[in-house]
């Protein structure tokens, strides 16, 4: 349906959808020209409220669906005409677009507002506040990119999006380009993120140049009605491509090495892009191209044991890992592992309900690290100011969870926010993320028994690593002078935390069980969507594993690592597992050398290639032999022939043969000019004598 025929039926905001790309594009362009002009506060809160009045918008267009679900288009301009490619950047507001637009408005808003204080903090912390401008720029640019990829209404725009949000993780990645290992680590982490995603962008390329092959159209409507009649082999071949470009964006096996390293970002970042919105946009993709993978069976159960094993490995990982951002980070992995099996086996509504609640308690666990983090270096620049900081000999990472402990006092509100997030992401009644995940459990039992089993083992993994980083962080006694000097942050840090904390308790209902409601929601645009009802056996299993999980992190994280503290610090481990698990758990912490496999098998054979392309076949090849040799040389020998016996032989020899005969002519023709008239007389006479002879005979 049409904005015309929509409006026709009653009164609506469809209209106004343009402006959730227009509205926090003119919010960056205002601090990028007058931002040199305005303090801090003006510059964020700027940001801010052009993305709280995106989020009003896509507010506006949920209510307008109430009354109108059907889908409707806002056409804006024509893009690109050449031959049968007809392309118009046109918005798509159905269901599943808004549904997006909410998440990405709603959460990104509470992170803006979180990272006014948080990047204050930051940029000084770094030893450049004068960054804090580029930063708002960034991140309100990223929400214009996002909101082009799900708002688009052929996959040649989301495409323009879909790069637009790669584009704006590279920045900030990168954001402290200068810092981490050597000075370069970020800048490598942003480049990892940029290439990896590259792969699967080419992917994703391939999928849409075969699309507009197939059907001669890249609209989804037009895409969409052609595929029942399309070839499978074509169908196979377009869905196992975008999986590729899943793999990349949503960060699943064997693509999913850079979200870890995309942690050297700020915080927000990490909350924003890489947790809450951005790496959704697979499962958001897959969900919107839900009529080509239901004509594809093969590759919906491939895509869900992609998700699944994603999930189990991610998991494991967070096991051993230290830092209390690369936990959340391989968390995400996971989760999002969870979100792309559902989808893959047509679990679209459970997929997308688990989107949202995740964007709620992962965005949350993020800001509540920085929260922690941003407490730690209080206590730190307080020894600092002291004479008691790092040049008095203590080694200090505010990220380290072996340098925390005790924080559960020192930092009251941080705490208990953090362990909603936590309560939700593990799967605890009420919280939202019980709702969600048992929804995917049940339809992965029923539909995908093997997925199923995987998911149900990455459900204790998860509690375990979740368990084991709140009772690191939060109990026990402080590991460090910095921790114990600690404290708690301003409402502008804690508020946004707290509104994320209710809707991690009580999402849930959007989607509850014989309600449905975000099902029904999400049905008027995915119409193979089918309620499932809720099963109290499956919840009451999932629920047991789950608390199985936190109880043997109480285990080990609460009674045994109290013990081991009262070892020497010679003889004290960093981690209990570690005694009991040995390799496997150096496994875990070293995360399973897969990044050393790719760089042996992929990374260190290209270089060597490209070093042997480079020295050996361009340089000594190319331009010693061929170059120096074989042109050089062969333009001077040929050089030489020309100007030797070409030119002084061949082309000299003519000309001097030509001046030796005229010469001799001319000599010869010397003879008959004797001066004397009378025989010049006698020539012409025997001249005249012959042409009247001529005359004569003829």
């Amino acid at each position: 349906m049409f904005l015309s025929e929509a409006a026709a039926s009653g009164p609506t905001f469809f209209y106004l959808v343009p402006l959730v790309v227009f509205i926090p594009l003119i919010g960056l362009l205002t601090n990028i020209i007058f931002g040199k002009w305005m303090g801090e506060k003006a510059i964020g809160w700027i940001a801010s409220l052009a993305t709280g009045l995106t989020f009003l918008v896509a507010v506006l267009l949920g209510v307008s669906l109430l009354n109108h679900p059907e889908q409707v288009i806002v056409p804006l301009v024509d893009w690109i005409s050449i031959g049968e490619l007809q392309v118009q950047w046109a918005f798509q507001v159905d269901t599943l677009s808004v549904t997006m637009m909410l998440v990405v408005a709603g959460v990104g808003t509470l992170i803006h507002i979180y990272s006014i204080r948080y990047m204050h903090e930051d940029v000084r912390f770094n030893g450049d506040p004068g960054r804090f401008k580029r930063f708002f720029v960034f991140m309100n640019l990223f929400i214009v990119t996002m909101m082009v990829l799900v708002s688009a209404n052929s996959y040649l725009m989301l495409f323009v999006g879909w790069e637009g949000v790669g584009l704006c993780s590279y920045l900030l990645i990168g954001f402290w380009f200068e810092k981490g290992k050597d000075g370069t680590g970020n800048a490598q982490a942003a480049k990892k993120a940029f290439v990896t995603n590259r792969i699967g962008d080419f992917g994703l390329m391939i999928a849409i140049f075969i699309m507009f092959w197939a059907f001669g159209s890249l609209n989804f409507d037009q895409v969409f009605a052609q595929s029942s009649q399309a070839a499978e082999t074509v169908i196979l071949a377009i869905t196992l491509l975008m999986l590729v470009g899943v793999a990349g964006k949503s960060a699943q096996i064997p693509l999913y090495v850079w979200l870890p390293d995309a942690m050297a970002g700020p915080t927000p970042v990490s909350a924003l892009i890489h947790a809450a919105t951005m790496v959704t946009a697979g499962v958001y993709l897959i969900t919107r191209s839900y009529p080509l993978y239901n004509s594809a069976q093969q590759v919906q159960y491939i895509v869900a044991m992609v998700g699944g094993i994603t999930a189990l490995l991610a998991a494991t990982i967070a096991v051993g890992q230290f830092d209390i951002k690369k936990i959340l980070a391989y968390s995400t992995i996971s989760q999002l592992g969870f979100m792309v099996a559902a989808v893959g086996i047509g679990a679209y509504a459970a997929g997308m309900f688990h989107l949202v609640t995740h964007a709620f308690f992962k965005a949350l666990l993020f800001l509540g690290a920085g929260s922690v983090i941003l407490g730690v270096e209080h206590g730190h620049h307080h020894l600092e100011h002291e004479g008691k900081g790092e040049n008095g000999g203590e080694h200090f990472d505010p990220q380290d969870i072996r340098n925390m402990g005790g924080l559960r006092t020192r930092m009251k509100t941080t705490f208990w926010v953090y362990l909603i997030g936590t309560l939700a992401l593990v799967g605890i009644f009420p919280f939202a993320g019980f709702w969600s995940k048992d929804e995917i459990l049940l339809e992965e039992q029923i539909l995908d028994p093997p997925v199923y089993w995987i998911l149900i083992i990455t459900v204790f993994l998860t509690a375990f690593y979740m368990g084991r980083q709140v009772l690191m962080v939060f109990f026990g006694k402080p590991r460090s002078e910095a921790t114990a000097h600690a404290k708690d942050n301003p409402p502008s840090i804690t508020v946004p935390l707290i509104v994320l904390a209710f809707f991690s308790a009580v999402a849930g209902i959007l989607n509850l069980p014989r309600l449905h409601s975000f099902t029904e929601w999400l049905e008027h645009t995915v119409k193979s969507i089918h309620p499932v009802e809720f099963n109290f056996l499956a919840a009451v299993v999932a629920s047991i594993i789950a608390i199985s999980g936190l109880f043997f992190a109480w285990l080990v994280y609460s009674w045994r690592y109290k013990k081991l503290q009262e070892l020497p610090p010679a003889q004290r481990p960093d981690d209990p597992l570690r005694q009991w698990l040995g390799p496997i758990f150096t496994g875990m912490e070293n995360k399973w050398w897969v990044d050393e496999l790719y760089w042996a098998v992929i990374l260190n054979p290209y270089i060597k290639l490209s070093r042997f392309l480079a020295e050996v076949i361009d340089w000594r090849f190319w331009h010693d032999w061929f170059h120096n040799s074989v042109i050089v040389r062969g333009y001077n020998s040929l050089a030489r022939f020309l100007s030797g016996p070409f030119d002084l032989g061949f082309i000299d020899g003519i000309a001097n043969g030509l001046a030796s005969v005229t010469v001799r002519f001319a000599g010869s023709l010397r003879k008959v000019q004797t001066g004397y008239v009378r025989n010049y007389a006698l020539m012409v006479l025997l001249g005249v004598v012959v042409i009247i002879g001529y005359l004569i005979l003829r």
